[in-house]
């Protein structure tokens, strides 16, 4: 019974340190940079802007009734920290989803931040992306700062913990951000077999 529990203490301590250990990666890891065209055809890459504090790339749809439900608040959250050196980044990975459709979404739900095409969800494969909306925030070096869901509902009124603007007005306030992880949650992206 000692063996046991023992075996238990020691199980639980190194999960609690791979746990530690594997955020501490995340965190150090540097995201991979790209190059996507927008709706209109011009060309971006992450590098574009790296003068900002931060960058928030979250990875969005135009049929998700997840991601569409969040709409308003990604809009709000752009123009609430576009003048205070954060840049919002929109990349839309889904295969069915095409550059007319996209720059039509956008246009109706005032999405004024740059949206790119991520065709053959190139981009969501290196990033690990699973749902949308998903949101990674980096910071100027290119280091993951955040990874997760926007907030923990997709009824705002709901909302209970608004994790992505905690960051950011911590960003904002140049305090010093420890790597957070919260779970996405959405539509699948719906990508191209490989």
């Amino acid at each position: 019974m000692k063996n046991i529990h023992k075996f238990f203490i020691i199980a639980i301590v190194m999960f609690s340190m791979l746990t530690v250990s594997l955020n501490a990666m995340e965190k150090m890891n540097v995201v991979h940079d790209f190059e996507l065209k927008d709706y209109n055809e011009n060309l971006h890459t992450l590098s574009d802007f790296k003068d900002s504090k931060a960058t928030v790339i979250m990875f969005i749809a135009t049929r998700c009734p997840v991601s569409n439900a969040y709409n308003e608040r990604m809009a709000n959250l752009h123009d609430a920290y576009k003048d205070k050196g954060i840049q919002f980044v929109g990349i839309n990975s889904n295969k069915q989803e095409d550059i007319k459709e996209i720059k039509k979404h956008a246009m109706e739900n005032k999405l004024n931040f740059t949206i790119l095409k991520d065709h053959n969800n190139i981009v969501a494969d290196k990033y690990n992306a699973s749902v949308t909306p998903e949101v990674y925030v980096i910071n100027s070096d290119h280091e993951l700062l955040y990874h997760g869901r926007i907030d923990d509902d997709r009824r705002e009124k709901e909302v209970k913990s608004k994790d992505l603007r905690n960051v950011l007005d911590k960003i904002v306030a140049n305090e010093d951000v420890e790597f957070v992880k919260t779970k996405a949650f959405g539509c699948t992206i719906k990508r191209v077999s490989k």
